[in-house]
């Protein structure tokens, strides 16, 4: 989807104009008060650390678990700041980022892979309505739609897969159907999967959440970063700038940020992505495109885009770039990206010609831990005392909820129908330091581009790649 016409980057320049330089699901008066920061020492049954969908469901879960459990959560900024507040608001049933990365990676046990994630996201929708979460949680589904007509065959052949293997509500859609839906010229056809994806606002979600841990008793302190463990009698100890917390486990779910134990580091590297929303659209603008079932939708290229609209009428529209920036440096000011704003504004009117006029309200990005599998990888260090999750690549809405179990049983030493997978078993292989991670990612990047140019035609890196359990598919 080259940008090359005048009037369409005229059109997007004047779209940007007055967008506010923040994620809009945080942007919001409801935002809670932060908790107090430590100061001087704690102690507790388990210390999670991360204050994210990782740590925040890591407490809830262990809470639950056992209610007499001592449980301490700290954050390094506030609950939710970074990927949890910032992204999509696609909480998907899969774990392995898709069925196609699934299919790729287990296929022997990919059917009790899927069961699993439509269990776990039965469980969230469940904790959503007992704990009174108001993060508007819609179950609508999302459609992958085909703009190009190579597309459509390889939708074709992941549908008939996931039927095989017991998939239901998908509904293979041809042209007419999917613009029945939304109305799209650049539209050729789409799978929907109308129960296995939710739609909701992220940031209330992780401040539901940790609403809830904290009316069961998790002590949750803010603005306190983990600094650094060492083992401690029995059991752990972990510095903060103001003090130490002595735990008997510890779960980590700082994800995107440096991990705690040094080994597991070289698995994730940070990959900045970019989203846009707007204004609320008018009666006359909804009835040009319909979307009258408020599904989310992905399209079907290697460097794609997601969209979806919410419940005052606003459309986000992200993805596309994908920035890794060289050493794995995260600094704020990489948030903000105007040259792929601007690329995105003039995609987004490509895809949606009749909202030229629109504005975008707000335009942000923030960092994705990425692993080289695209889907998380589980650990346990210092004697099974710590355990942690990272590598969700993007899909962790979901996800995160049932790698939490997964890091609790690890935690408990048990065997579990989670430990005994593969997927949590094993891990990805890790990213080379520099320069050849940067090296590699570029080139990987351009041949991602080159493929959705040529009908998705991949190039020996990209076949070399797949070979070495390097498949990058997305």
């Amino acid at each position: 989807m080259a940008v090359n016409s005048g009037a369409v980057r005229a059109v997007a320049a004047a779209s940007l104009a007055g967008a506010r330089p923040v994620p809009y699901w945080l942007d919001s008066p409801d935002r809670p008060a932060a908790h107090a920061a430590l100061t001087g020492d704690e102690h507790c049954d388990l210390l999670v650390v991360g204050g994210g969908y990782s740590g925040l469901w890591t407490a809830l879960l262990a809470k639950e678990r056992a209610p007499e459990r001592d449980v301490v959560l700290i954050e390094g900024q506030e609950v939710g700041w970074a990927a949890s507040g910032r992204n999509g608001g696609f909480c998907a049933a899969s774990l392995t980022h898709g069925f196609g990365n699934g299919l790729a990676r287990w296929p022997d046990e990919l059917r009790a892979l899927e069961e699993l994630g439509e269990r776990n996201l039965d469980a969230i929708e469940a904790a959503v309505a007992r704990y009174g979460i108001d993060c508007a949680f819609e179950r609508t589904g999302e459609i992958d739609v085909a703009t190009e007509p190579y597309q459509l065959d390889v939708l074709r052949e992941l549908y008939e897969e996931r039927t095989r293997l017991g998939a239901k509500g998908l509904e293979l859609l041809d042209r007419d159907a999917v613009r029945a839906e939304v109305d799209s010229p650049t539209f050729l056809g789409g799978v929907w999967d109308r129960r296995g994806v939710a739609m909701l606002d992220p940031a209330r979600l992780a401040w539901g959440l940790k609403r809830a841990c904290a009316e069961l008793g998790v002590r949750i302190y803010e603005n306190t970063r983990g600094l650094a463990l060492a083992r401690y009698g029995a059991g752990m100890a972990l510095r903060t700038p103001s003090g130490r917390i002595f735990a008997r486990r510890v779960a980590l779910g700082t994800n995107v940020f440096p991990s705690l134990v040094r080994r597991a580091r070289p698995y994730t590297v940070p990959v900045y992505d970019y989203a846009l929303m707007t204004e609320p659209l008018t009666v006359g603008q909804r009835g040009a495109i319909g979307w009258h079932n408020r599904q989310g939708l992905a399209d079907s290229a290697n460097r794609f885009h997601y969209f979806r609209i919410i419940a005052d009428h606003r459309v986000l529209w992200g993805g596309y770039d994908a920035i890794y920036p060289y050493g794995g440096r995260l600094r704020a000011e990489r948030e903000q990206r105007p040259e792929t704003f601007f690329t995105l504004a003039a995609h987004f009117f490509r895809c949606f010609p009749q909202l030229e006029g629109v504005r975008f309200s707000h335009a942000w990005g923030g960092a994705i831990d990425t692993c080289s599998r695209f889907s998380a990888f589980f650990g346990t260090a210092y004697g099974g005392r710590v355990a942690y999750a990272a590598g969700y690549t993007g899909l962790g809405v979901g996800a995160t909820r049932f790698g939490s179990d997964a890091l609790l049983d690890l935690l408990a030493g048990e065997r579990t129908e989670r430990t005994e997978l593969a997927m949590v078993r094993d891990k990805p292989l890790p990213f080379p330091p520099e320069p050849f991670a940067w090296a590699g990612i570029g080139l990987t990047q351009w041949s991602l581009a080159r493929a959705d140019a040529r009908d998705g035609r991949r190039n020996l890196w990209l076949r070399t790649m797949d070979r070495l359990g390097l498949g990058f598919d997305s």
